[in-house]
């Protein structure tokens, strides 16, 4: 088999599908990952025309949400995980900084009116766009003998966010000044 033409898989165009309204507006706000159950309430406001695409879905408890980390700049090869002191691989970590800043998060699906999904339970942030939807099917997703890596021995109950300012004394952006 030989290897595509030079550029014709190395950039291709998506469209969001919709996007996500709620009151976690910065990084700080979400926790860490969705799946621990501490984030809030929010919405996924759907384009026009995708109506008849949430068909059926209303009986999942869970959706994959497939997003664009709309607020990533730049990326590193090794980063330090919120819990850990050590930089890791980019790839052994969940950074939303990366060469395609693709996220992955499941969320529970509280109910769907019209085109507007209500979740709960979710790490993202007001403004994300959504690229797509998947039900969560716990026969298949759900891997009970899945090892952890590095991640088993850090410690849980370090924060969901590491304050990169203290750690470099230095006053925290304004953003996070202002709230």
């Amino acid at each position: 088999m030989s290897a595509p033409p030079a550029g014709a898989a190395d950039e291709f165009a998506v469209r969001a599908i919709g996007v996500v309204r709620c009151g976690q507006r910065l990084h700080h706000e979400a926790p860490r990952q969705s799946g621990l159950g501490r984030g809030g309430d929010g919405q996924i406001h759907l384009r026009q025309g995708l109506q008849n695409a949430l068909a059926d879905l209303d009986g999942f408890s869970h959706l994959w949400v497939v997003f664009w980390c709309h607020l990533a700049r730049g990326w590193k090869s090794k980063v330090t995980p919120p819990r850990d002191t050590q930089k890791r691989g980019l790839f052994a970590t969940r950074a939303p900084q990366r060469p395609n800043p693709i996220g992955l998060s499941c969320v529970r699906l509280v109910r769907i009116d019209k085109r507007v999904l209500h979740i709960a339970d979710h790490d993202l942030l007001d403004g994300t766009p959504v690229l797509d939807l998947k039900p969560y099917l716990a026969y298949s997703d759900c891997v009970p003998d899945a090892t952890a890596g590095y991640v088993a021995d850090l410690p849980e109950d370090n924060g969901d966010h590491r304050e990169w300012w203290r750690e470099k004394g230095v006053p925290p952006p304004r953003v996070y000044r202002d709230r």
